[in-house]
C-alpha cells in the first residue's frame, strides 16, 4: 500500500480507539470448544424482550421491504404519554450510543470541550475525541468516600471553563455502577452555566430502587433548557439487539439533534419493539425483581469470600478482585463464563459482572470460587 491513509483521516481519528464490546458467546466457543456458556458482560436482561414486544416484531416483519417511519411517530407518542413530555422534546437514535454522538456532533467542535469524570462511560471520550474536540477529565471520588470512584461534583463544576460545550454525566454511572444523589444532582445542574449542554445518561435509571436516593433529570427538565436526558431500551427492557434509545430535551435543542440524525436510524422492528415493551410493565417489574435477588446472591458470595464492591444502582456489581482483573476474566473465560474486565475504565484491580438469572449467577459464583481459591 503506498498510501499512508492514516495520514488521511481527521485529526481526531487517527488515535482513536474504538469501542471494545462484551466479548461475544460465538468468539468463546471458537477458541475454547465449550457449548455451555453464561454471558454476564454486557449488562444485559436475562429475561430477554417483553412477550409483547416479541409479538410486535413478528407482526412487523412482513414490511420489511418497507423503509422504517423516520420520524418514529408511534414510538415517540407513547413516550410521551408514558414520560409526560411533548413528542416535539423527543429524539431516537439507534440506540443511546447514537444519540450521544448526535449530542457531540450538533454541538462540539475543535474549538471547544467536553467535561466528563474518571471512570465514567467510555462512549463519552470516543464521541468527543472522533469529532476533534477537546475532553477535560474530573477526578473521580477517591476510594474511600462513599460513591467510590463515582463522579465528583466539585472537580466536574472545576473542570468547566470558557470552551466547555458539553458535560456529560452518567447516573448511575457506567461501570462502576455508584450515582449521584438528588441534591448532588440538582445543585450540578443548578451551578453549570446555561451556554453548556448537561447531558445526563439515564441508560440505567429502570433498576433503581426505592430509597436509594437517585433521582431522574427529566423531572427538572423545565428548569434547565440546557439538560438532555438520555435513555435507552437495551438494558431494562432487553431490546440491545435491536438497538433503540432516546434523548428527551427542551425542543429546540432536540430540532438540533434531529438535523444531524440519520435518516431512518432507528429500524422498523426496534419501533415497534419498543413501543410494545412500554406497555408491558409486568416484564419490566418481573425483570427488576430478578435484578433485585441476583445482586443479593452475587453481594452474598462476595461476603463469603472478603471481596468488596462498588454501590450499584444499575444491574451490574464491579467488584475488587484484589488482583489482576484481566486475569480472573482469562480464568473465568476457560470456565465458560464471560464478564468484563475494567482495566480500560482506570479500574484494572476489578471485574464488572452483570447480574444474570439464579443459575447463571450460581455458575458464575461456582466458576469464580474454582479461580479464587484453587
Amino acid at each position: 500500500m503506498s498510501c499512508d491513509y492514516l495520514s488521511l483521516a481527521a485529526p481526531g481519528v487517527r488515535t482513536l480507539q474504538p469501542y471494545q464490546p462484551g466479548k461475544p458467546e460465538s468468539e468463546l466457543r471458537r477458541e475454547f470448544g465449550l457449548d455451555h456458556i453464561v454471558k454476564l458482560a454486557s449488562n444485559e436482561n436475562p429475561l430477554g424482550p417483553s412477550p409483547r414486544a416479541l409479538v410486535a416484531v413478528r407482526e412487523a416483519l412482513s414490511d420489511l421491504a418497507r423503509y422504517p417511519d423516520g420520524n418514529g411517530f408511534e414510538l415517540k407518542a407513547a413516550l410521551s404519554t408514558k414520560l409526560g413530555v411533548s413528542m416535539a422534546a423527543l429524539t431516537l437514535g439507534n440506540g443511546s450510543n447514537d444519540v450521544l454522538e448526535l449530542v457531540a456532533r450538533a454541538f462540539l467542535t475543535p474549538e471547544h470541550e467536553a467535561v466528563y469524570s474518571e471512570h465514567a462511560f467510555a462512549v463519552y471520550p470516543i464521541v468527543t475525541q472522533a469529532v476533534g474536540a477537546g475532553a477535560r477529565v474530573a477526578k473521580a471520588n477517591p476510594p474511600d468516600h462513599a460513591m467510590p470512584y463515582g463522579h465528583d461534583p466539585a472537580a466536574i463544576l472545576a473542570s468547566i471553563n470558557d470552551r466547555t460545550r458539553v458535560v456529560f454525566v452518567a447516573n448511575p454511572n457506567n461501570p462502576t455502577g455508584t450515582w449521584l444523589k438528588t441534591a448532588e444532582l440538582l445543585g450540578l445542574l443548578e451551578a453549570i452555566p446555561e451556554q453548556v449542554i448537561v447531558v445526563v445518561d439515564e441508560a440505567y435509571v429502570e433498576y433503581v430502587e426505592a430509597g436509594m436516593d437517585c433521582s431522574s433529570a427529566l423531572n427538572w427538565l423545565d428548569r434547565f433548557p440546557n439538560l438532555v436526558v438520555t435513555r435507552t431500551f437495551s438494558k431494562a427492557y432487553g431490546l440491545a439487539g435491536l438497538r433503540v434509545g432516546y434523548a428527551v430535551s427542551h425542543p429546540q435543542i432536540a430540532d438540533l439533534l434531529n438535523r444531524v440524525r440519520q435518516p431512518f436510524n432507528v429500524n422498523s422492528l426496534a419501533l415497534v419493539a419498543a413501543a410494545a415493551a412500554l406497555d408491558d410493565i409486568d416484564h419490566l417489574q418481573r425483570g427488576q425483581a430478578v435484578n433485585r435477588a441476583g445482586m443479593a446472591q452475587l453481594q452474598a458470595a462476595c461476603r463469603q469470600w472478603g471481596l468488596n464492591w462498588l454501590p450499584s444502582a444499575g444491574n451490574f456489581l464491579c467488584v475488587e478482585m484484589g488482583r489482576s482483573g484481566r486475569e480472573i476474566f482469562m480464568e473465568l473465560l476457560k470456565r465458560g463464563v464471560i464478564v468484563r474486565p475494567v482495566d480500560n475504565y482506570g479500574l484494572p484491580r476489578y471485574l464488572r459482572i452483570s447480574i444474570g438469572t439464579e443459575a447463571e449467577n450460581a455458575r458464575l459464583i461456582e466458576a469464580l470460587h474454582d479461580v479464587l481459591h484453587n
